[in-house]
C-alpha cells in the first residue's frame, strides 16, 4: 500500500476497481438470485456507516439523530428492505411453521425479547428496535433459501469484501477526515476505514477474513485451471488487503477472533479430528486453558502481548460500576432498554469524563437488558447452534467447520465487545449459522474425503438431519 497518488485519481482508480470487481462477479453467472441484493444492502449498511452517515459526508441532513429514536432516514431504509425479503420470502412460498419448527430455541429468545418490551421504561423505543432484529432473521432466510446457498453465501461475502476493503484503503490513505478518527480527551488518532470506528472496522475484517478463508480452502481444492488460478490471484489480493487493513486497524479482540476462526476450521479439516469428539475436544481445550492459567498466568501474559493493559481498556472498571446497578436481575430492564434515559449518567456516573453506551460485554449486556432469564435464552440458542454444527461434521458437511468455529470465534469476541445486538454484523453472522430451513432441492456440495470426491447433499434444517440420523435438534 505505498503507492501515492493524488486523491482525485485515486478515488477513481477505486471505483473503477470496485466496478470491474463486480462486473467480474456478475459475468460468471453464479446461480444466485438478484433477491440477494437485498441482505447485501443490509450488510453494506451494517457494516460501514449508516444512510443518514453517508449522506452527511455529502453535507445532506435529513431528520435528528439521537440515541433514543436514531435516524428516520435509515429506519426508512431499514424497514424497506424488511419488506422487500419479505416479499420475496413470500413468493418462494416459505412456511413460518416450518422455519420455527427447524429454529425453534431461536424463536424462544425473539419471543422472550418481545415480551422484554412490555416491562422497559421505553417500550416505544424497545418495539422499533426489536422489529428491525426480526429483519435479521429475514435476511438470513433470503439467503438461505437461494437454489444454491454455498454460492450465495460466497456470492454476498465477496461483493461485500469489494466495496468494504478498497474503500477503507482509501479513507485512511488519502481522506483521513473520513477514514480516521481522534479520541476526544487524549487526541489519539485511530483508523476507522469505512465505517465510523476502529472496533467496527476490524469486526468487519474478522468476519470478511473467516469467510475468505473458507472460501480459499474450497478453491484450493478445485482441479487446477486459468479460473482458478484467478480466482487464488483474487483470493490473495483481498487477503493482503485485510491484513494491511487489521495492522492500520489494530483491533486486537477482531484479529485473535480471526485467527482462533481460522486455526479452528483448519483442524476441524483434518482427517484426524473425529467430529463425534468434538464436545470432548471442548472441554478439555477449557480444562487446559484452567490450568495453565492457574500455573503460568496465560491469561496476563496474552493481554500484554496484545498490547493491552490489566484494565482492558477500562472495560474491567466498567464492568465493576455495571455490575453495581440495581435492575431486576431475573428480567432486566427491558429489551435493549438499559441504556436509555439520563439515569445512567444522574445514578452512577458523576465525575466520569464520558459517558458509555455500551458495556463493552455482550453477555453483560444481555443481563442488563434482560436479566439472567434472557442470558439463559442466549446461552442455550449458542448450545443448540454447537449441536446443529456437530450434526453437520458428523454428516461431512463443510458448513459445520464453520458454524463451529465462527460460534467460538464469536463467545470469544464477546467478552469484550457488545456483539449480540441487531446493527452489529457478529449478530448477523450468528443468525446466518444458526438458521435451519429444509430445501431438499437444494444444489449440492462436492467436498473432500481423504483422497476420493463425493457429493454430499446441502443440508442446513433439523428436519433433513432428522431423516439421516433419526435424532431431534431443536
Amino acid at each position: 500500500m505505498g503507492l501515492h497518488l493524488p486523491p482525485a485519481v485515486a478515488t477513481w482508480l477505486t471505483l473503477g476497481l470496485i466496478g470491474f470487481l463486480y462486473y467480474r462477479d456478475i459475468r460468471r453467472n453464479r446461480p444466485v438470485s438478484k433477491a440477494l441484493w437485498i441482505p447485501l444492502l443490509w450488510l453494506l449498511i451494517i457494516t460501514t456507516r449508516g444512510t443518514s452517515q453517508w449522506l452527511d459526508i455529502f453535507g445532506l441532513q435529513i431528520g435528528p439523530v439521537n440515541v433514543e429514536d436514531g435516524s428516520p432516514l435509515d429506519a426508512v431504509g431499514f424497514e424497506l428492505l424488511i419488506l422487500a425479503g419479505l416479499c420475496v420470502l413470500y413468493q418462494r412460498r416459505v412456511s413460518l411453521s416450518e422455519t420455527l419448527r427447524n429454529n425453534r430455541w431461536m424463536a424462544v429468545f425473539m419471543v422472550y425479547c418481545f415480551l422484554a418490551i412490555f416491562w422497559s421504561d421505553f417500550p416505544l423505543v424497545a418495539m422499533k428496535r426489536w422489529l428491525k432484529d426480526m429483519g435479521l432473521p429475514i435476511m438470513v432466510l433470503v439467503i438461505l433459501t437461494e437454489e444454491n446457498f454455498d454460492e450465495a453465501l460466497t456470492c454476498i461475502m465477496m461483493r461485500l469484501a469489494y466495496v468494504i476493503l478498497p474503500v477503507s484503503v482509501l479513507f485512511i490513505k488519502y481522506f483521513p477526515y473520513l477514514g480516521r478518527s481522534f479520541d476526544p480527551w487524549t487526541g489519539a488518532s485511530a483508523n476507522t476505514g469505512i465505517t465510523v470506528n476502529k472496533n467496527t472496522l476490524g469486526l468487519d475484517l474478522f468476519i470478511l477474513g473467516v469467510f475468505l478463508f473458507r472460501y480459499f480452502l474450497k478453491v484450493w481444492q478445485q482441479e487446477k485451471s486459468i479460473e482458478r488460478r484467478n480466482e487464488l490471484i483474487l483470493i490473495a489480493c483481498l487477503g493482503y488487503g485485510i491484513g494491511w487493513l487489521f495492522q492500520m486497524a489494530q483491533s486486537s479482540t477482531s484479529l485473535v477472533s480471526f485467527l482462533i476462526a481460522s486455526t479452528l476450521i483448519l483442524v476441524l479439516n483434518s482427517p484426524r479430528v473425529n467430529p463425534r469428539y468434538i464436545g470432548t475436544y471442548i472441554v478439555a481445550a477449557v480444562i487446559f486453558g484452567v490450568v495453565a492459567e492457574g500455573v503460568f498466568g496465560i491469561y496476563s501474559g496474552m493481554i500484554q502481548l496484545l498490547g493491552k493493559n490489566p484494565t482492558l481498556s477500562g472495560r474491567t472498571v466498567i464492568w465493576q460500576y455495571l455490575l453495581q446497578v440495581k435492575i431486576n436481575p431475573i428480567l432486566g430492564a427491558g429489551y435493549e432498554s438499559f441504556w436509555l434515559g439520563d439515569h445512567i449518567k444522574q445514578s452512577f456516573w458523576p465525575g466520569w469524563a464520558f459517558i458509555p453506551n455500551e458495556a463493552h460485554n455482550a453477555y453483560l449486556d444481555t443481563y442488563l437488558n434482560l436479566g439472567l432469564a434472557g442470558l439463559f435464552f442466549l446461552l442455550g440458542w449458542f448450545f443448540v447452534i454447537y449441536q446443529k454444527a456437530r450434526r453437520d461434521l458428523i454428516q461431512g458437511l463443510n458448513w459445520g467447520r464453520f458454524r463451529l468455529a465462527f460460534l467460538l470465534a464469536s463467545l470469544f469476541y464477546g467478552w469484550t465487545e457488545a456483539a449480540f445486538r441487531s446493527l452489529d454484523p457478529v449478530y448477523f453472522v450468528i443468525f446466518l449459522i444458526s438458521m435451519d430451513y429444509p430445501r431438499p432441492e437444494l444444489a449440492t456440495e462436492t467436498e473432500p474425503v481423504g483422497t476420493e470426491m463425493r457429493l454430499l447433499p446441502q443440508n442446513r434444517s433439523d428436519s433433513m438431519a432428522n431423516n439421516q440420523t433419526g435424532v431431534v435438534i431443536n
